[in-house]
């Protein structure tokens, strides 16, 4: 069952402070816990309690220090944990926003970066590893490809305003690219200028538990639950050119597709 905040949505900073102030408490207390491990359990536990809702502001360090009466250092190493556990994002000029699910509509083709600048975040990617070679038994089964077939593989972690977002590994039909260095930030961009980016896929969503790999590079646990992507892109004339295996943590990802009735 879905959670629906009763609170209205923090507008107005003031405010928000105060609401904060009031749900969390004093810092003090018998706790043998450090004061920036106390403060990131209550901004915690007033995100479960959506106290603080999805993309909700966080008050500025200055004003959590003030109200808390602790040091910015105290208060910026909290947010720090934060950000890197996924529960917050900063974003340049703006400030740290409780960072929100992501609706992805699993009925258009889209790439990643194409889904995050639609929604006013900033996509980038760390380059986990590119190479060539040729097709695995598997990969020549996916894309219908003779033995041998040259390819290109590009492995990276996406981020979404600096939090990690998905671990994608896509497998790209060399001849549908000049080299491995044509791709930047996106693979679709890539693709695009030289006239193969695909036109449709098959893709299949499947739940999976990440594995300590995984999960280190989604700053999340081993174990966690997380949502497998695999698509197989086509070009205009048939032609499967994309094979690509996309992990995302499964609580910051909702995907959804529009249904019709049979005629």
């Amino acid at each position: 069952m879905e959670l629906v905040s009763t609170n209205p949505p923090i507008r107005d900073k003031e405010e928000g402070l105060k609401r904060l102030s009031q749900a969390v408490g004093p810092l003090s207390g018998s706790s043998n816990l450090p004061l920036y491990r106390r403060l990131q359990r209550a901004l915690r536990d007033a995100i479960d309690r959506h106290i603080l809702d999805a993309d909700d502001a966080l008050p500025p360090e200055r004003d959590l220090a003030v109200e808390f009466g602790i040091s910015r250092i105290t208060v910026r190493k909290a947010i720090d944990g934060l950000v890197n556990e996924g529960l917050l994002v900063r974003r340049q000029g703006s400030g740290t926003f409780v960072r929100g699910r992501v609706e992805k509509n699993f009925s258009m083709l889209t790439s990643f970066s194409e889904d995050m600048r639609a929604r006013g975040r900033n996509p980038r990617s760390d380059w986990l590893k590119r190479s060539s070679g040729t097709v695995t038994p598997e990969e020549a089964l996916s894309l219908r490809s003779s033995p041998g077939t040259p390819v290109f593989r590009f492995h990276r972690l996406r981020f979404a305003d600096d939090a990690p977002m998905s671990l994608e590994y896509a497998t790209i039909v060399a001849s549908c690219l000049p080299s491995l260095d044509a791709v930047e930030t996106s693979l679709y961009q890539a693709l695009e200028r030289t006239g193969n980016r695909p036109v449709r896929a098959l893709q299949r969503l499947r739940a999976v538990l990440l594995t300590p790999e995984q999960a280190a590079l989604l700053c999340a646990k081993p174990g966690d639950a997380g949502l497998l992507v695999e698509r197989l892109g086509f070009l205009q004339d048939g032609r499967a050119i994309e094979f690509s295996q996309s992990y995302y943590r499964g609580d910051t990802y909702d995907f959804v597709a529009e249904l019709s009735a049979l005629p």
